[in-house]
């Protein structure tokens, strides 16, 4: 398995995410590889998306078997990025996206209805939209850093998508998931009711975020062989 850290591009690393890799490790029994790819300002898109596909490469070619994507948040774009980029090359068995920022349309919908929620509001999400493109160049509609983008979602790796209900991105879930079974790829979404962007960290001290991380454990298992 794969597993890309979140942190808006900018913050998080190995050490960051380090326990919930080895929790999915011990609970799932599979090996998992966390990524550590370049951040922003210094390394601005495209540096973390290349970075994401040599390390899902590398993984394959030492690691052949099953093969999971996972991550949250940003982490959860590098995910879904490299699953649309890899058709054709490599056949995960499934992908897991965790409160994923995908692209959405930052006029409507959750991103207006929770601009101001606990962790991470629509300014944040601005604030890291921007710091990650070229600089003096916006980004342009492009799959490889907004999934949501791309104009064909056939032959995906089945996904399960679990979502915090108080989040600006709430809706790149749902919309996401949509579009791959409206392509006849399984895929299903779960909003966590009540709790709020970078929930995985508070798993071991509420209640529902424990119990959420309960539930994409078990979707990690159903991907395995």
């Amino acid at each position: 398995m794969v597993y890309f850290h979140g942190g808006g591009f900018v913050v998080g690393g190995l050490h960051s995410h380090d326990d919930i890799c080895a929790e999915i490790a011990a609970t799932c029994g599979v090996r998992v590889v966390s990524v550590d790819y370049r951040l922003a300002p210094e390394h601005r898109h495209p540096a973390a998306f290349d970075d994401a596909m040599a390390a899902t490469r590398a993984v394959t070619n030492h690691f052949p078997g099953a093969l999971v994507l996972a991550g949250d948040s940003a982490g959860g774009n590098l995910a879904a990025a490299c699953a649309h980029a890899l058709r054709g090359e490599l056949a995960p068995q499934g992908m897991v996206l965790i409160y994923p920022g995908l692209g959405g349309d930052m006029t409507r919908g959750s991103y207006i209805a929770h601009a101001h929620a606990p962790m991470l509001t629509l300014q944040d999400v601005e604030f890291y939209k921007d710091i990650r493109a070229p600089e003096g160049r916006p980004l342009p509609p492009d799959p490889t850093h907004a999934p949501l983008s791309d104009s064909d979602y056939a032959d995906l790796p089945a996904t399960a998508i679990f979502t915090a209900q108080c989040d600006p991105l709430a809706d790149d879930g749902p919309a996401y998931a949509a579009r791959l079974v409206a392509a006849g790829v399984r895929a299903t979404c779960t909003e966590e009711p009540g709790l709020v962007h970078g929930y995985l960290r508070a798993r071991h001290s509420v209640t529902r975020a424990r119990t959420s991380f309960d539930r994409i454990l078990q979707a990690i298992s159903g991907f395995l062989p």
